[in-house]
């Protein structure tokens, strides 16, 4: 009986994988491919000075449409920039504050426990002023989507000419890693977009490299904690468990060996 339950609980699940391959095959959807991303190593950790050239990016190329609402600028000090670089840059943006003593908001230069601010002060904003799509928040966009880095990498250097038989609206373009195709972001990602200040080249996969490897530490600001944590974990694992093992033989071997002889008394 339970050989017979075996052989028709596999059956099953082969059909309901092949059906499931079947389905993803007919969807038009590229899948992006898996690159090799440095900070997955066992002993890698997030390039800082890729994080920092992927905030310039999002500050001179993303932010024009898309917000991270969940990121303060105080959490970019220590991990892209220094404090007094970061409360430059929070300067440079205006913030509303208030109400002051006659009840009224006012703007003000930006404070290292502001968030950043968003390009448009609300949805209705966002949608009028991109005909009629919603750019998405970036903070945890890469958590968001299934192989996040590799998705957001491939849909930000994938924009090509529609094939035969595809219908775009005005005001779309075709990406085949965006669902249907038809995305209504433009392509903003090429050669040269920008100048980085360090003076790397700006290539198209160097700038959507950085800006992958930024949000993905948005999204993951504790990365490089709990790498170092799992090393330090395993680290101490590998000197305690062996102590322990000796302690307990030292301990427990003579006990558990201990033969007693009990020989009973008769009455007589």
């Amino acid at each position: 009986l339970l050989a017979c339950l075996g052989v028709t609980a596999g059956g099953i699940s082969a059909l309901i994988y092949a059906l499931d391959q079947s389905v993803k095959a007919f969807d038009q959807l590229a899948h992006p491919p898996n690159y090799k991303w440095d900070f997955y190593g066992m002993f890698s950790s997030l390039d800082h000075r890729s994080v920092r050239r992927g905030w310039e990016v999002y500050k001179n190329v993303c932010s024009a449409c898309h917000s991270l609402d969940f990121l303060a600028f105080r959490h970019l000090v220590g991990v892209t920039h220094t404090e007094e670089e970061v409360k430059a840059i929070a300067e440079e943006y205006q913030v509303q504050d208030g109400p002051d003593d006659t009840g009224a908001y006012y703007m003000r230069p930006g404070k290292l426990s502001d968030t950043i601010p968003a390009p448009y002060p609300n949805e209705e904003a966002a949608r009028a002023a991109n005909n009629g799509a919603y750019p998405p928040d970036l903070t945890y966009i890469v958590n968001a989507n299934h192989n996040g880095e590799n998705y957001v990498f491939s849909l930000l250097t994938g924009y090509c000419d529609p094939p035969a038989g595809i219908i775009l609206r005005e005001g779309q373009y075709f990406n085949p890693y965006f669902v249907n195709g038809a995305l209504g972001m433009p392509q903003i990602i090429y050669n040269e977009v920008l100048e980085y200040t360090d003076g790397t080249p700006a290539t198209a996969s160097q700038v959507a490299k950085d800006v992958v490897e930024f949000l993905m530490w948005a999204a993951n600001a504790e990365f490089d904690d709990r790498k170092r944590m799992t090393i330090k974990v395993i680290g101490f694992g590998l000197i305690t468990i062996p102590l322990v093992v000796y302690w307990k033989r030292l301990k427990w071997t003579t006990i558990k060996n201990t033969k007693l002889l009990f020989t009973p008394r008769y009455k007589r």
